[in-house]
């Protein structure tokens, strides 16, 4: 091709060539407006959005029209409430939040019991929510006929489930002592309410229960408080000096754990889930017990459950459990940072209830609950900066409501609204 036969062609070509250019920078441009138009959430999107994370169902029209009202007013407290008023918010986002603290696989996929329904309930009636690990506190279904509440099967809550009961309309509160027969100083909230009983102090050395207590309820799993510099004079005689033979595997290993557990773990000393292993190997039919003042265990010679002298011989020169006595040596060293209240609580005690108080009170409690609202409100986890500023604002708001959990659902569905 000559040249000036490539001039004209290029001469003829240009002009369609920016005419296309200018065609496709106006769709552009447009497609862009329309998708910043699709992206604004006015207030009646937000209280659909509102709605369907904290009900986990659509709204009726007429209660999207008083949400819209209310955060066109300015009212997030109004708006988030309507919808926590649905019975989907009881039966099936705190229900669902709730289930897997029961049992150790922590799937959702496990029946209504008096666990969950005790932190419902205590949800549903704005209570303290800090309760939950040291209260003398349990509700069940108030239905007639139901079967009652049993401490050796899980039948009430199960037909409960079955029937279609609301959670939101048919849970009343109980003391814990007048359904399972424990002493009042003895009742520890949702830890001894026969579900969390049934998964972890069944078979063990109780430590499952601190543990899963610790993942549930301060978001933090052994090795997050793991510190090998505390003193491990309360270890126990079940834990070896020297595992494989090697003792730099206990000093630099199982140590960091059981220095801080076991002086913790003693509260649960009179603790155990019992069961007929023969006829019931799952234990699906057995019953929490606990050593009252004046039992003695034969095995120990005292209150202390069989099941603290389990492989005594492995270390015989390790601690060997006499009481129920407790003390918190996280205090000091890197989990100090877990925001223990050194103000109103002394560290140490004794039971199961004012150790697990010392938990509830702890700042990592409270942050832990707004993790988790956070997690299932806006379908993700803190991501950013900005979220971990956001989820600090929460917490502190939880706190000054008085550990109301339905504040920090307001607070958080505010903020993962859309804009």
């Amino acid at each position: 091709m000559t040249l000036p036969i490539i001039t004209r062609a290029l001469s003829s070509a240009l002009p369609q060539w920016l005419n296309f250019q200018r065609v496709g920078l106006k769709s552009i441009i447009l497609g862009a407006g329309l998708l910043a138009a699709a992206a604004y959430a006015g207030p009646r999107e937000q209280a659909l959005q509102i709605h369907n994370r904290v009900a986990g169902v659509p709204p009726t029209e007429t209660v999207l029209l008083q949400m819209t009202t209310f955060l066109e007013a300015g009212n997030k407290a109004g708006a988030v409430n309507l919808a926590m008023q649905n019975e989907s918010f009881y039966s099936v986002v705190l229900k669902n939040m709730v289930t897997p603290w029961t049992n150790r696989d922590q799937t959702v996929f496990a029946p209504l019991n008096d666990y969950t329904a005790t932190v419902i309930g205590l949800v549903r009636d704005d209570d303290d929510f800090r309760k939950i690990l040291f209260d003398d506190v349990l509700y069940i279904g108030k239905n007639a006929g139901l079967p009652a509440y049993s401490n050796s099967n899980n039948d009430h809550y199960k037909t409960l489930e079955t029937m279609g009961y609301s959670l939101r309309d048919n849970l009343e509160r109980h003391t814990q002592s007048s359904l399972n027969g424990l002493p009042t100083d003895a009742t520890v909230g949702v830890i001894t309410s026969r579900a969390a009983a049934a998964a972890f102090f069944k078979a063990g050395t109780n430590r499952a229960m601190f543990r899963f207590t610790l993942i549930n309820h301060m978001c933090r799993d052994l090795e997050q408080v793991h510190d090998t510099t505390r003193v491990p004079d309360f270890i126990r005689q079940d834990v070896s000096r020297s595992p494989g033979g090697d003792s730099r595997v206990f000093l630099n290993g199982c140590i960091g754990c059981h220095s801080g557990m076991d002086p913790m773990a003693k509260a649960f000393a009179y603790y155990d889930y019992v069961f007929d292993i023969t006829s019931d190997p799952e234990g699906l039919n057995g019953s929490i017990s606990y050593n009252t003042e004046g039992t003695i265990d034969p095995k120990t010679d005292s209150r202390v459950k069989e099941k603290y002298r389990i492989n005594s011989t492995t270390f015989p020169y390790g601690y060997v459990t006499q009481n129920d006595d407790w003390k918190n040596y996280w205090r000091a060293g890197v989990n100090s940072n877990l925001g223990w209240d050194t103000a109103t609580l002394p560290g140490s005690g004794s039971g199961a209830k004012s150790m697990a108080k010392e938990l509830a009170y702890s700042q990592t409690f409270a942050s832990c609950q707004v993790e988790k609202v956070f997690k299932h409100v806006c379908l993700r986890k803190p991501a950013d900066a900005v979220d971990r500023s956001k989820i600090a604002t929460i917490t502190s708001n939880f706190a000054a409501s008085g550990y109301k959990l339905k504040q920090v659902f307001i607070d958080t569905a505010d903020y993962c609204k859309g804009e």
